[in-house]
């Protein structure tokens, strides 16, 4: 049989497997990068000066080879707001809860102001700033990890890149395969971050349908932690896959210790689904901050931005200090087959081999 891992998307991008790592460590994008898979680097924390070094770093090690940025662009953001002004719109009663956790858990003020301070999602105009960087550059490829890209698809394609959209919604895909988006990541309920209510095997396929007979792709994600999974998704009509999770515990990921830790204990149980972090609906490792949010004597969650300024503090002062006790990460329902701290270019080798035998399998079933 032909190579069932040469997908579509290995063409589209030149290569070798249809494995898309997210990943906020440029380490790890360069890893897997040179190991035959891509990578798109979260850049949404970060100012213009550090995407665009990031970008040169990236390049002066993938030797020609393409990789992605993602950026936030939350149309729901205020046009533009300084830090103290978002500050200032905190209501007291949030902010008396959120100082009661911290005195409950003996969580001591962060040694340092949050990255989320840079975040893109704060205002429209940090978001359309780091957009700038990435035009700039004319980076291959263009992910859009929150809010539509479709304005920004005449000026993308212009310059030769392309632009991917993750939706979690049939109707987000539709609107956006209508405008030309070159790649939809279909993002089930299962995925680590800010994702929607809809399982990966539902909506995974729907929006495979919805891209039938045009240009656009189809990437899977969503829980997407083995090459099981990756067989899977292929099968349902996608592409390829877009993991996240898996790189966490990386040897290559500039996670500290206790959080890697942390991550490798975690069951899928402990992966959950609230909007205590941002404000939108966001699948995290839980953690003290989760649980007091969840009871009954909490008030109202803020809406974006406000909570994840709110929630900033707790965040990084569990960094800070290193307290395994308070820490939370995004991370998916597949974390229960991240159980080792390993390389990145073995991860990819592994999920790849165990694809291949699921393939293997299927094709001796034949005889």
């Amino acid at each position: 049989m032909s190579d069932p891992l040469h997908t579509p998307l290995c063409e589209k991008l030149g290569i070798e497997y249809p494995i898309v790592a997210f990943t906020h460590c440029k380490d790890v994008a360069v890893a897997v990068i040179n190991a035959g898979g891509f990578a798109v680097l979260g850049e949404a924390m970060h100012t213009p000066d550090h995407i665009a070094g990031d970008i040169k770093w990236i390049r002066d090690r993938v030797g020609g080879k393409p990789f992605g940025i993602d950026l936030v662009l939350p149309s729901a953001a205020p046009e533009e707001k300084t830090v103290d002004e978002l500050m200032a719109m905190i209501p007291a009663e949030q902010r008396a809860f959120e100082r009661s956790i911290m005195k409950k858990y003996d969580v001591p003020a962060p040694k340092e102001a949050p990255d989320l301070y840079t975040w893109g999602g704060l205002d429209q105009k940090r978001a359309l700033n780091q957009l700038e960087v990435v035009f700039d550059e004319r980076v291959p490829v263009f992910a859009s990890g929150l809010g539509s890209p479709a304005f920004i698809l005449d000026r993308a394609h212009q310059l030769g890149m392309q632009v991917w959209g993750l939706v979690g919604k049939p109707r987000q895909a539709r609107k956006q395969v209508e405008a030309g988006v070159d790649v939809i990541i279909a993002q089930g309920y299962d995925a680590a971050g800010h994702t929607g209510n809809i399982g990966t095997f539902s909506i995974v396929p729907q929006v495979v349908d919805i891209a039938r007979g045009t240009k656009t792709s189809v990437i899977a994600a969503g829980g997407v932690t083995t090459g099981r999974h990756l067989a899977a998704a292929l099968a349902l009509g996608a592409d390829g896959v877009w993991t996240g999770s898996l790189w966490l515990a990386s040897r290559e990921s500039d996670l500290n210790q206790p959080l890697k830790e942390r991550l490798i204990e975690a069951e899928t149980e402990d992966a959950v689904f609230s909007d205590c972090i941002s404000g939108y609906t966001m699948r995290t490792t839980r953690s003290p901050w989760h649980d007091e949010w969840m009871s009954p004597e909490a008030p109202p969650v803020l809406k974006p931005p406000l909570q994840m300024m709110l929630s900033s503090d707790y965040i990084q002062a569990s960094l800070d200090y290193q307290r395994k006790d308070l820490m939370t990460e995004a991370a998916g329902q597949g974390i229960h087959y991240v159980t080792s701290m390993k390389p990145a270019k073995k991860i990819l080798s592994d999920l790849v081999e165990e694809a291949l035998d699921v393939f293997d399998r299927f094709a001796d079933s034949d005889d």
